[in-house]
């Protein structure tokens, strides 16, 4: 079946399932090409501005050692939430060991929300779009169906044809779905690596400003 006679013989409803389709499908490409270059380039860098970091002599070169290799901004919000100035809030209170701990957490939380940007889409879509292929095959049986009960004439040569047309909008809700679920783990995956290497990073930041304050 061509596209062309697809939207021929289809009606509002289906044009609409298929469009839903076309644009959970383009959307989940983008977002998992786009993050797999994000995250494949983040976790590289992560992982060189922590050795440069601690091969540093001293924490100001240390800082400007990581800006060379943090392209994607991972770790410098985590070492510019160390230089917030002290005030009289009650998020300055308690000992320097406290306040490390609550603005090290802020930044991590934040650096790893713009990292996960787009699982939301990639989840959303493998999990409707199964359902919306779903649909349009119903619809469509439906259509077929009662198109042909009207002209009275109910034959197997004339079923198969329209169920068949019918149930490549279940094979398209698939196609749409699998890539979108496999997208979701496999970066799934690599953020949560990258959050791991950044926690480990600022719990022992904060082990050892905490002792040079002391």
């Amino acid at each position: 079946m061509s596209l062309n006679e697809f939207l021929l013989h289809s009606d509002l409803v289906s044009r609409l399932l298929a469009l839903a389709l076309l644009a959970l499908s383009v959307g989940s490409w983008v977002v998992m090409v786009w993050k797999w270059r994000l995250l494949a380039r983040a976790g590289v860098d992560v992982r060189r501005s922590i050795a440069a970091f601690w091969q540093a002599p001293a924490l100001h070169e240390a800082q400007q050692r990581v800006a060379q290799f943090d392209r994607d901004a991972c770790m410098a919000p985590l070492l510019e939430a160390t230089l917030l100035p002290v005030g009289g809030s009650l998020a300055c209170a308690g000992d320097r060991h406290q306040q490390l701990t609550r603005v090290l957490r802020d930044a991590l939380q934040a650096v790893v929300q713009r990292l996960q940007w787009g699982q939301v889409w990639l989840a959303t879509a493998g999990s409707i779009s199964p359902f919306l292929g779903l649909l349009g095959t119903v619809w469509g049986i439906f259509n077929a169906l009662t198109g042909m009960a009207e002209a009275g004439q109910l034959t197997i040569d004339k079923v198969a044809g329209p169920v068949g047309e019918a149930l490549i909008m279940t094979a398209a809700g698939l196609a749409v779905a699998i890539p979108a679920v496999l997208g979701y783990n496999i970066l799934g995956r690599k953020v949560n690596q990258i959050e791991a290497d950044l926690e480990g990073f600022a719990h022992d930041l904060r082990g050892l400003l905490a002792d040079s304050r002391d």
